[in-house]
């Protein structure tokens, strides 16, 4: 995907760097030492939560978690697994296991009155022509494995294609716990920006021991393409902007995918909506109640948030990350040149 020559390769090489960094990072500008480099993230960075970086990206797991604060908790129906689905309800029956893992009691008779059912039975009785439900396996990130599950008209679209219950009931056989959960609807300024993803906030928190307090060293806007779509994600072809710390407007956007450099977006390339100098509504708001969260989960020092602005100051947590991805964080400027954020890596042996 990226063609650069073997004197490159090897200058990154030396540097602790992926290929993918060559193209994304402004080594001209900056000097690749203020970078977190591909080594200090993909090695480094998994040690800093501890064992409670495992919950954390068991995203069952993160949803309980996140029980204390549920006008920002979105909705996790139920799990998909043997070709069964486990809701979640007064009855439920799922274990979250102290490793992150599940563990499921699963009844032998899945009788109707249980909370374990026929999948393609609770769709019918649950979702309304034109409602959605977001399908993820219970780990992992970067936009891989979700789907998207929708009623319309009286049959189900899948990842927007249309399929009959046998086809459904065989493609939902094969997701093996993966976590059914609710579509949440972004707002005005999020679906301006383009209508046909979930357009997220990814903020990266950390928690300075020293002054004994969560603080935001960067957050982006991402917003998808056709190149993404169905999901936002820069590694997929989206774009991603930075948010400013202190007013909440957007830089232009980066974007690299199927490209030998990073191309900037005042606006979007194929929506033409505004995204430099835009500004995310309620910033502020949304800024101050995301830091109390973290400060309220200190025990989690370093956290990658994906949410979703709902409205003016509101928005609603979709999942977090133990083991950020770095490249659309660092796209913008590098981690390591803000000395706070320095010396937090520092703290925890990251570099």
């Amino acid at each position: 995907m990226f063609e650069l020559s073997r004197r490159e390769r090897l200058w990154l090489y030396r540097r602790r760097f992926l290929s993918k960094s060559g193209v994304v990072y402004d080594f001209d500008t900056y000097d690749p030492s203020l970078y977190l480099d591909d080594f200090q993230r993909y090695v480094r960075t998994g040690r800093i939560n501890d064992h409670w970086g495992a919950l954390i990206d068991n995203k069952l797991a993160f949803h309980e978690i996140l029980g204390k604060f549920p006008s920002h908790r979105s909705t996790v129906h139920g799990l998909l697994r043997d070709g069964w689905f486990h809701a979640f309800d007064s009855s439920d029956n799922t274990v979250v296991a102290s490793d992150g893992g599940i563990e499921l009691e699963r009844p032998t008779d899945p009788d109707v009155s249980r909370p374990t059912r026929d999948p393609i039975d609770w769709f019918d009785e649950t979702l309304s022509d034109g409602e959605q439900l977001v399908l993820k396996w219970f780990s992992g990130g970067g936009g891989n494995n979700v789907h998207f599950l929708e009623r319309r008209d009286g049959s189900y679209l899948y990842d927007g294609g249309q399929m009959t219950d046998t086809e459904l009931a065989r493609t939902l056989a094969d997701l093996q716990d993966y976590l059914v959960c609710e579509f949440v609807e972004q707002g005005e300024y999020a679906a301006e920006l383009y209508p046909d993803t979930t357009n997220t906030i990814r903020a990266l928190t950390m928690y300075d021991e020293h002054a004994q307090e969560a603080f935001i060293p960067i957050a982006v806007q991402r917003i998808g393409t056709s190149d993404s779509a169905p999901v936002d994600n820069f590694s997929r072809g989206g774009l991603c902007a930075k948010v400013d710390r202190e007013t909440g407007a957007l830089s232009a956007g980066a974007q690299y995918y199927h490209s030998d450099s990073v191309v900037w977006h005042d606006t979007h390339p194929e929506t033409g909506a505004r995204i430099e100098g835009t500004k995310v509504p309620g910033w502020d708001e949304i800024r101050t109640r995301l830091l109390e969260i973290a400060n309220e989960l200190s025990y989690m020092p370093y956290v990658g948030w994906d949410i979703v602005v709902t409205g003016d100051g509101e928005f609603k947590i979709i999942e977090g990350n133990s083991q950020t991805g770095v490249a659309s964080l660092q796209v913008h400027r590098p981690l390591l040149a803000d000395e706070r954020t320095r010396r937090f890596y520092r703290r925890h042996d990251v570099v």
